[in-house]
């Protein structure tokens, strides 16, 4: 439970946060949190909320209201009553005023960039005036001790910051503060610090005489012996300067810290200040050539700053210069999407709506975008926050020059390193051996264009050579750049680094020489141990120490992942060197070959009973568990798209039959949709019908998630005659059994289930059973809608069997959620828990999101049948969580239909018709759920006397019953009959 007082009263659970409806219910639970723990009599409770006038009724009174409170709890037993009164049990760490008053406690013993940390948190969960839709006596003073906290821990938190050398950063809000707060001597103490040690004493000085006047205007007095004696010191520069902070920087989305990251005092400084000026400005652009050192900066200063963004740290590779192809704002916005926590078709399909969507959630919090490596300033506005409580970091070769002027984005122009900033590069990475040769060091500075990419890997070098004087390395570079063509990125004569790279290059011993070049080969980003191990047809341990020597080379990153990165313009040198040596098409075809058969591999744990439909395959890796496999596409799932683009035809083709099942489990649907439309192409082009009928039957599965029923229905139809026409017997039932899911979407059942069961008749045919399961779950789920509850049942078990026989979990879940379902629609409330608690199980192991909220909602349904409203209430908040990220239409519609059943039967009948207007409102061709909406709507306006409504409802849900053919059309038809024509009048 969460209990929030620190802004309006509000009451979370499971994440779900609301605000308390109606003044008294408010006051009741401030009451109640001021004294948790606690029992709080009766008669205290009605003076407070009735003010003590005489009622005969106030106890009933009081009775409903508590009654009400109870209804937000997680528990209702949590609201208990005694002979001394009402008593709400709420751990400390549940009401956020109590964990604002830890968190500012233990800052106190805390060293200052951990104080800093603890602060934030603490004053971050603070949203208005305690108590703002309260106003009471009884909980005013709490308001006005938790108010001067909130000042105390503020003051805090700027002695914190200035301790750590934030003073250019904190000015802006100290003075804020000290306008809102004059009187406070202690606000104007830190701001005359702030300003002092941002080399602005006579502002420091100004600030002091302007408290000085509104103390003695105000109060007659003079300012306190501390702020006179700070006056004092800034007067004669007396105040001294912070001790040095060690920082602690822990990266959430943000690539590692930079190792040995020097220089650039002025550009981070010119950053520092953007996030204190006012107004302020939400965008900063770091722009320079290649290999200046842009990414470097950014991602140090960002984890300098991070503590500033307690919302989250949310980062990107646009991949705009490198070999790949830059990654569309579409694809970035569905990561950052997906990080904060959306899911499958809740993402949506147009870019715009994208944006939006990241807009919204992103609104008002504290967020560090690092949008890296952008190449247009198209690409980047679609990225960008629409508040100006985050802050947008961009890094680019181009100037972006529209986002300066549209935007208000501020320019970082960041050249070469200074000359003494980059021999002070060096001195850091050589150390003793830089102060020996001095010259030495400033010669190797200039022939490495003081570009840090290359001073690094000069810097390698010279460690890897103990027995070299540094200017003999300086000498032979120099005599590599005559013989070298300058590597022109752009015409940017700066990035003359070809030569730098090219001495590192020759250092290397043969293993790793050819390990380098195949890393320009591979076409993704980013790439594992056994892909590399794949190209060079090795086993990976004999690849691991090559690749632990490149990287301290500094000629590939290691991620904080695992996984191995060159920077981009070394990709592009090694994949020349690569061209080169013939270096390309067997490694690519190894890896081609490992990266198929391994994500067979996985799939054939993920669906065992699919394994003969993929592609045959030999070699790659092997898994021996569920988890393991899905890890394993997880982190290639980028890799394995990103190879159709540069194998042949029939590769495509056998990835797409791969991945399809992977990719609908993750609700990648994009992905799925990129893949697939190129498998489609390639198949056309092969002119190989069996391909094109499984690209079609795969490309129409993503299409339908996008919402286009009627072009899926093409594709799949088209898919079944290709299937006939070849004779794959097996796979025309499937087309089938996805046909008839496209009727089923389309409401018309009786011709949904024929094609289920021509499906089924084909399996039989054909001799494969084991495939039917999904026919016999969705013929049965149908058969379940019109009523034919007994069929149903009997082939729920029938398809239960059947995927537990050919370990086919996706199926096994579906067959218990449907008969779930079943018990529900019998009443049989005990055997529908048990049957959705083991859909839950196998749907939390297998990660297939839409499940577990089907099984949620099935289990809160179950719960409210036994008259366990709390329990229920509790699955079907999850189950709504889950929905709404997953963007499930029609799951959506049952959840918010079963929960607004829940809110009539526990007496809240508005709460009710909310639900189901919203439910009638996102109607989308899923009928049986919006006539259960208008049937429920008119049950609750009966129960309300409003009956010209109630029948207006009911009318309406009969017609769509009838349409579809269901039988509650008759239930719903008696109702009418026995129905009042006209409302009773007001009263």
């Amino acid at each position: 439970m969460e209990f929030r007082v620190l802004g309006p009263v509000a009451v979370g659970v499971g994440g779900r946060v609301q605000v308390v409806t109606g003044k008294l219910q408010r006051t009741l639970l401030g009451v109640l949190l001021v004294r948790a723990n606690q029992p709080v009599p009766v008669d205290a409770l009605t003076d407070v909320l009735w003010g003590g006038e005489p009622d005969p009724r106030v106890a009933q009174k009081l009775q409903l209201h508590v009654h009400r409170v109870r209804s937000l709890l997680d528990d209702p037993d949590r609201l208990s009553f005694g002979p001394a009164g009402y008593r709400l049990l709420a751990a400390p760490d549940e009401i956020d005023a109590e964990q604002f008053g830890a968190l500012a406690d233990a800052a106190a013993g805390l060293e200052p960039q951990r104080a800093v940390k603890s602060l934030r948190a603490a004053l971050a969960l603070w949203r208005g005036t305690p108590f703002a839709d309260v106003d009471v006596p009884a909980l005013a003073d709490w308001s006005r001790q938790l108010t001067e906290r909130r000042l105390t821990a503020f003051e805090a938190l700027y002695q914190a910051e200035l301790a750590c050398g934030l003073h250019e950063a904190v000015i802006g809000e100290l003075t804020d503060l000290v306008g809102q707060h004059p009187l406070r001597e202690r606000l104007h103490s830190l701001l005359m610090t702030a300003l002092y040690r941002a080399g602005r004493q006579s502002d420091a000085l100004d600030v002091y005489r302007r408290a000085r006047d509104t103390l003695v205007a105000e109060l007659g007095l003079e300012p306190g012996p501390e702020l006179r004696e700070l006056h004092q010191r800034v007067l004669v520069g007396g105040l001294p300067e912070p001790a040095p902070v060690v920082r602690r920087d822990v990266p959430a989305q943000l690539p590692a810290e930079v190792r040995g990251f020097t220089g650039r005092d002025a550009e981070l400084a010119e950053l520092d200040r953007m996030l204190s000026i006012e107004p302020p400005m939400v965008i900063a652009a770091v722009v320079g050539t290649a290999g200046v050192g842009k990414t470097a900066l950014a991602v140090h200063w960002a984890h300098r700053m991070r503590e500033r963004f307690p919302d989250g740290q949310l980062y990107v590779d646009l991949r705009g210069y490198g070999p790949d192809e830059p990654v569309p704002a579409a694809d970035a916005l569905a990561g950052f999407l997906r990080a904060l926590g959306l899911d499958g078709a809740a993402i949506p399909e147009d870019l715009g709506e994208r944006a939006a969507r990241f807009r919204s959630l992103v609104d008002r919090k504290r967020v560090l975008v690092l949008l890296d490596n952008a190449r247009t300033v198209d690409q980047v506005r679609p990225l960008l926050p629409g508040s100006t409580a985050g802050f947008t970091l961009v890094t680019s070769r181009d100037s972006l020059a529209g986002l300066v002027a549209r935007e208000g984005a501020h320019r970082v122009g960041l050249d070469r390193l200074p000359a003494a900033d980059a021999v002070g590069l060096l001195r850091e990475l050589l150390g003793v051996r830089a102060a020996i040769e001095p010259e030495a060091v400033g010669t190797l500075v200039e022939r490495c264009a003081r570009l840090p990419l290359a001073l690094r890997i000069a810097a390698e070098l010279v460690r890897a050579r103990p027995g070299r004087a540094i200017a003999d390395l300086a000498a032979e570079l120099a005599g590599r750049q005559d013989t070298l063509d300058l590597l022109d990125v752009d015409g940017d004569p700066h990035t003359a680094v070809r030569a730098v790279f090219s001495w590192s290059y020759r250092q290397l011993e043969p293993a790793a020489a050819c390990v380098f070049r195949l890393l320009g080969v591979h076409p993704g980003h980013d790439v594992a141990e056994d892909a590399v191990a794949a190209m060079a047809g090795k086993e990976p341990r004999e690849v691991r120490r090559v690749l632990d020597a490149l990287v301290r080379a500094n000629l590939v990153d290691l991620t904080p992942a695992g996984r191995y990165q060159p920077h981009d313009l070394l990709r592009f040198y090694a994949a020349e060197l690569a061209a080169g040596a013939g270096d390309v098409d067997e490694p690519l075809t190894r890896l081609f070959d490992h990266y198929l058969a391994t994500a067979c591999a996985a799939m054939d744990v993920i669906a065992p009973h699919e394994a003969d439909r993929r592609p045959k395959t030999t070699g790659g890796r092997t898994f021996d568990s569920y988890e393991a496999a899905i890890r394993w596409l997880d982190a290639e799932r980028a890799n394995l798209l990103a190879v159709t683009q540069h194998a042949d035809d029939r590769y495509i083709c056998a990835m797409s039959d791969a991945l399809w099942r992977y990719l609908g489990i993750r609700g990648l649907h994009d992905d799925a949709f990129v893949l697939h439309t190129r498998a489609l192409r390639a198949s056309q082009a092969l002119g190989d019908a069996t391909a094109e009928a499984n690209a079609r039957r795969t490309f129409a599965s993503a299409t339908y998630r996008a919402g286009h029923v009627s072009h899926a229905l093409e594709h799949l139809e088209r898919a079944r005659d290709l299937y006939q026409r070849v004779g794959n017997r097996s796979l025309e039932a499937a087309a089938w059994n996805n046909i008839g899911i496209m009727h089923w979407q389309r409401s018309d059942l009786s011709k949904a289930a024929d094609c289920f069961r021509h499906a089924r008749t084909i399996y039989a045919e054909s001799g494969e059973d084991r495939m039917r399961a999904p026919a016999v779950n969705n013929l049965a789920h149908v058969l379940g809608i019109l009523g034919r509850h007994d069929e149903a049942h009997g082939l729920y078990e029938l398809g239960l069997t059947i995927a537990q026989d050919n370990g086919d979990r996706t199926g096994e879940t579906k067959a218990l959620n449907g008969l779930a379902r079943i018990e529900l629609e019998k009443a049989h409330h005990r055997q529908a828990l048990n049957r959705a608690a083991a859909a839950l199980r196998i749907a939390r192991d297998t990660g297939y999101r839409i499940y577990e909220g089907i099984a949620l909602r099935l289990l809160g349904a179950a719960h409210r049948g036994l008259g366990e409203f709390e329990t229920a209430r509790r699955h079907l908040e999850d189950a709504l969580r889950i929905t709404r990220a997953v963007g499930e239409t029609d799951d959506l519609m049952a959840t918010l239909t079963e929960q607004a059943a829940l809110y009539a039967a526990t007496g809240h009948p508005d709460e009710a018709l909310l639900l189901y207007r919203e439910v009638l409102a996102i109607e989308n061709g899923h009928r049986d759920e919006y006539a259960h909406a208008l049937a429920g709507a008119g049950d609750v306006h009966a129960a309300r006397d409003e009956h010209d409504l109630a029948r207006e409802h009911w009318e309406r849900a009969v017609t769509v019953y009838r349409e579809m053919g269901t039988p509650h059309a008759d239930a719903i038809a008696a109702k009418l009959l026995t129905a009042p024509r006209r409302s009773a009048p007001p009263t």
